[in-house]
């Protein structure tokens, strides 16, 4: 398989236009306080079927032969990969046929089918996915449009890094997302052509580090991947193409835990009014840790994709606000008397804690005919507040037995 040229990469820019949107690099003024750095956000979350995949995806199908356009084409994807099929499939009159694992986000899965795909749902993991798109190309004769590790993926892919070197020229720092590594690999080759000094970083979740395992090893292999909120980057095994072009152009892989997803989603919507999902606030994740290294530089983060599951929303905002110090879940016992759980409560509003849930129990085991059990859902201002009030009720003589963080 050919490897990608910055030459292919600027050609790709010339079959996009009109297909695709220029997004914006917008400045972040929160993200820049807080890190040091001054920060630019790729709006990639803004894209025509809200993610990065159809650059690639339309250029790989623009580049097809009319026997494989006759032919339809086959695909695996977690989501952003199935509709950037879709779309592009629909525009050149291609029939698509999407294939996607049962765990994939249900607004991706309808989003895919409005697009014209046909999806066909398999396996909970990418890998899954992928080994039954090649089943149906060898029975179908399709052609199969391979997410990442693709000549003409990746160089549509690379189109970001043309758009942001000619927004924000003077950038120090990009940090992208990695799954099979298709954006990342072409993102690095445009930005390294046109400016080597540019640091290219890129990022994968804990729970799904095969290119992070592949260059420490120096080898390709395949890794356990565990469930993520960065579901669209969730691959065992990265690209025998994208692999060598990370390993040549990209500085640095780093790993993210699943906490600091959740935190970055929710720095997103709060502070900058974003709505991104787990893989497209991983970036941002990776930044906020690594911010040290970055203070007074100007520093791009790419923001890959909106797609989110609108009920995954609550789980990840709820999580972030645990890990943050701002929710916390405590089991104490009072005394089974008028005004006890009033006392109790009392320290909780005085201190400026407030209670989201309480519950009250009798008939729970261990506790005395005089005793009441008391489960609450309570909220602080960040982690020292949370402190704060705990402590308080530590000295007011209320034993706090569970404490959930």
């Amino acid at each position: 398989m050919d490897k990608p040229t910055f030459d292919m990469i600027f050609k790709a820019k010339n079959n996009l236009r009109g297909v695709i949107k220029q997004t914006d690099l917008v400045y972040a003024e929160a993200l820049s306080v807080e890190t040091g750095a001054e920060v630019f956000l790729k709006l990639e979350n803004l894209q025509k079927s809200g993610s990065f995949k159809i650059r690639g995806a339309y250029n790989k199908m623009l580049n097809l032969s009319q026997s494989e356009r006759d032919s339809g084409v086959v695909c695996s994807s977690a989501g952003n990969h199935a509709q950037g099929v879709a779309i592009s499939a629909s525009l050149l009159g291609i029939k698509s046929t999407i294939v996607m694992p049962k765990s994939a986000p249900f607004a991706k899965i309808s989003a895919t089918k409005n697009y014209g795909g046909n999806v066909v749902l398999e396996g909970n993991i990418y890998d899954d996915a992928y080994a039954k798109a090649l089943e149906i190309q060898d029975l179908e004769g399709a052609t199969f449009v391979h997410p990442f590790n693709d000549p003409y993926i990746i160089a549509g892919q690379g189109t970001i890094g043309l758009e942001m070197m000619q927004q924000q020229p003077d950038l120090d720092a990009i940090i992208v997302p990695i799954g099979g590594g298709g954006i990342a690999a072409g993102i690095a080759l445009a930005v390294k052509t046109m400016n080597p000094h540019v640091q290219v970083i890129g990022v994968q979740s804990e729970n799904a580090p095969s290119m992070y395992e592949a260059v420490k090893a120096n080898t390709i292999g395949t890794v356990p991947v565990s469930r993520t909120v960065a579901d669209g980057i969730a691959v065992a095994r990265p690209g025998d193409l994208t692999f060598p072009l990370i390993q040549e152009y990209v500085d640095e892989v780093v790993v993210v835990s699943e906490s600091d997803l959740a935190k970055a989603f929710l720095f997103l919507l709060e502070t900058c009014n974003l709505i991104v999902e787990g893989a497209g606030a991983i970036s941002v994740a990776a930044l906020r840790n690594l911010s040290v290294r970055f203070k007074g530089k100007k520093v791009g983060a790419v923001l890959t994709g909106g797609n989110i599951d609108i009920n995954l929303v609550e789980s990840i905002i709820n999580h972030a606000l645990v890990a943050s110090g701002r929710r916390i879940q405590i089991k104490t016992t009072v005394n089974h008397q008028p005004g006890e759980l009033k006392r109790f409560l009392d320290i909780i509003a005085n201190e400026g804690g407030n209670v989201l849930t309480v519950h009250q129990n009798r008939f729970r085991e261990g506790l005395s005919m005089y005793q009441m059990g008391i489960t609450l859902v309570m909220e602080t201002i960040d982690g020292d507040h949370q402190k704060r009030v705990l402590d308080k009720l530590r000295e007011s003589g209320y034993e706090l037995r569970y404490i959930q963080k």
